[in-house]
């Protein structure tokens, strides 16, 4: 049987968490469509090794509590292939698709909590309202 979405767990801060709650309620979805959108936002940004030590920088503080979230089969793919080019740009394994994860949802969430609430809609703007509303 095949799925199209998959379970995996990220390690965020307490903080971190509820900002991803607080965008979720603000955009009236839940926190993992929310994660898949901030993916969607930060891996294509990771061209060059100062991107891919920016993403390590982001696992410098350490991330006590585990959120689990579904990601379309798609999206969690590309984890897999954005770990293989971090550690061939820095030289660092960082494990799991799941390290990649939480590395890439921690420096999306760095960023400003209103640019990060704006960008949301922005991604959604063109969503039919069926869609919006499901």
């Amino acid at each position: 049987m095949e799925c199209d979405e998959v379970i995996m767990t990220v390690r965020i801060t307490a903080a971190e968490r509820a900002l991803l709650r607080r965008l979720a309620q603000g955009h009236h979805s839940d926190v993992s469509e929310v994660v898949a959108d901030g993916l969607l936002d930060v891996l294509p940004t990771l061209h060059c090794p100062a991107d891919a030590h920016r993403l390590l920088a982001a696992l410098a503080t350490p991330a006590p509590c585990a959120l689990t979230v579904w990601l379309p089969t798609e999206l969690a793919d590309l984890l897999t292939i954005a770990t293989a080019r971090i550690a061939h740009s820095t030289g660092v394994r960082l494990g799991s698709s799941c390290i990649m994860l939480g590395a890439a949802v921690r420096l999306w969430l760095a960023q400003d909590p209103q640019r990060l609430a704006a960008n949301l809609i922005t991604m959604h703007a063109g969503r039919p309202a069926a869609l919006a509303a499901a």
